[in-house]
């Protein structure tokens, strides 16, 4: 006989909608800030009044908008239309055809799905790769693994942290359908060179791809605002798709993004079709099939409002903070910049004591904790390859007033934090978990490497940091993974 479901009710009993929001209100004030310039990482703050109620005003009008089908909802393709030709005008191909999407990663799945395709329809690679720096996304590697396309991961060079072009160009092979370029690369904010590596792509008869998630907003109004930018987008021969985030350097909210590609016939190879069901007949340019126009609409009012002034005085600004704050690091003992910072992302690291001292892993992290003590958030960067542990910051307007604060508390932190006992793995732990195979690790196992770490069960985290992110960074790639895979599951759970 069957049994009867429980009789449980999935939600609780309806409640007033002003108890409802007071409850997400209440949620948020355990978030980091989003405004106001203190979070140094994740969030986009032009520091404007007004702009956020626009972008909030312009979602609702258009939040019941269904984006699948621009034949019914016409404005969609207005909407869409208008901004793809202002990021081609900006980007350097007015006559370059795109793609709104929900934000970076899915603009490179698109790419890469895009480069996959052309290259077994057009040049019959059957097993075709993607050659990548070391410091490329790691977006594309999520792209490779879902389209099952071959990385070849191409180190970068160790003093500059730019792409090596001699070195993309020799890992080249008759198998390459697509070479990745970033203007700038996420982790340390320095433009590769560009123009050489989509050279050696198209002399391979290859795709070229820049990743402009971050700087492709904001490069060309630094360029208008009096900076020196190299060149990165669509103008240079051999680039043939780029991707910008427009919830990044343009302000709108999350997730806006475009993927450019340099003419039509190349923007086919990123769409989906399907006649064979007896449903509608479905297109979609994305990976979204159905979609809220309430991010187009929000994006596109955004832009309109701010306009080319505008956004050229918010680059000057994050030129502004990033001059005064790479003045301060450097100004400071035993700090080290990384690179050549372009674009308003800084990476910097924190040396040892002694002449010529090494970056310091545990002074580093302890010092990420002492300023989150202090109410600002740097965002930790692990160690890889032989390229150093780090903090990255990201400047926005917002940022412009807050640097001297920042290098203040800074100062203050990292006296505290040389204070404090180093943290360290115990060599035989990490013999140990060198030797382990995460793919072999059971739920018990995997359990109790967790809770060693700090990592543990509830997916709450410790107050500090930094012994977790030490064990972290001494831990194999594909352990660290599986260890992160499982905490991130335990955080959601029901």
């Amino acid at each position: 006989m069957p049994t009867e479901p429980p009789d449980e009710a999935a939600l609780p009993d309806g409640r007033p909608a002003a108890d409802v929001l007071a409850e997400l209100r209440a949620l948020r004030e355990g978030d980091a800030p989003t405004r106001g310039g203190r979070t140094f990482a994740y969030v986009y703050d032009a520091g404007l009044e007004g702009l956020d109620e626009l972008a909030a005003e312009a979602y609702t009008a258009f939040a019941t908008v269904n984006g699948l089908d621009p034949t019914v909802f016409p404005s969609v393709a207005r909407l869409e239309n208008d901004l793809i030709g202002a990021v081609a005008a900006l980007l350097g191909a007015p006559g370059a055809q795109g793609t709104f999407t929900s934000g970076g990663t899915e603009s490179i799945l698109l790419a890469v799905k895009a480069a996959r395709d052309q290259a077994r329809s057009v040049r019959g690679i059957s097993r075709p790769q993607l050659v990548l720096p070391a410091t490329a996304h790691a977006a594309f590697h999520k792209a490779a693994a879902y389209l099952g396309v071959e990385p070849v991961v191409v180190p970068v060079d160790p003093d500059t942290f730019r792409a090596d072009a001699d070195a993309m160009a020799a890992a080249l092979t008759d198998r390459t359908a697509l070479v990745v370029a970033s203007a700038p690369s996420y982790a340390h904010g320095v433009i590769d060179p560009v123009a050489e590596i989509a050279a050696a792509a198209a002399g391979r008869g290859a795709l070229c791809h820049v990743d402009a998630c971050i700087g492709g907003w904001i490069l060309p109004y630094l360029r208008r605002a009096g900076r020196q930018v190299r060149p990165f987008d669509l103008s240079v021969p051999g680039v043939t798709s780029l991707s910008v985030d427009l919830h990044k350097y343009a302000y709108a909210d999350k997730g806006a993004s475009v993927l450019l590609h340099r003419d039509a016939e190349l923007r086919r190879h990123q769409y989906f079709a399907h006649a064979g069901w007896p449903g509608y007949p479905v297109v979609n340019p994305t990976v979204q099939g159905t979609k809220s126009a309430g991010l187009l609409a929000q994006a596109w009012a955004v832009l309109r409002h701010l306009g080319e002034d505008g956004y050229t005085a918010l680059a000057g600004r994050v030129a502004d903070a990033s001059d005064r704050l790479l003045s301060g690091l450097r100004a400071t003992e035993g700090v080290r910049v990384l690179g050549d910072p372009a674009a308003g992302l800084v990476a910097f690291t924190v040396l040892g004591p002694g002449d010529g001292g090494a970056p310091d892993l545990s002074l580093l992290l302890h010092l990420a904790d002492e300023m989150r003590e202090l109410g600002w958030y740097l965002q930790p960067q692990l160690s890889f390859d032989g390229l150093p542990p780090n903090l990255h910051l990201t400047l926005t307007p917002a940022t412009v007033g807050q640097v001297d604060a920042l290098l203040e508390d800074l100062a203050t932190a990292l006296t505290v934090a040389r204070s404090l006992e180093p943290v360290t793995v115990d060599p035989g732990l990490a013999e140990l978990a060198a030797a382990l195979d995460p793919r072999a690790l059971g739920p018990d196992e995997v359990a109790a490497v967790l809770a060693f770490a700090g990592l543990g069960e509830g997916g709450g985290l410790p107050g500090r940091m930094a012994p977790v992110l030490v064990l972290l960074d001494a831990l194999p790639n594909g352990l660290k993974e599986r260890l992160l895979t499982e905490f991130i599951g335990s955080v959601f759970h029901v």
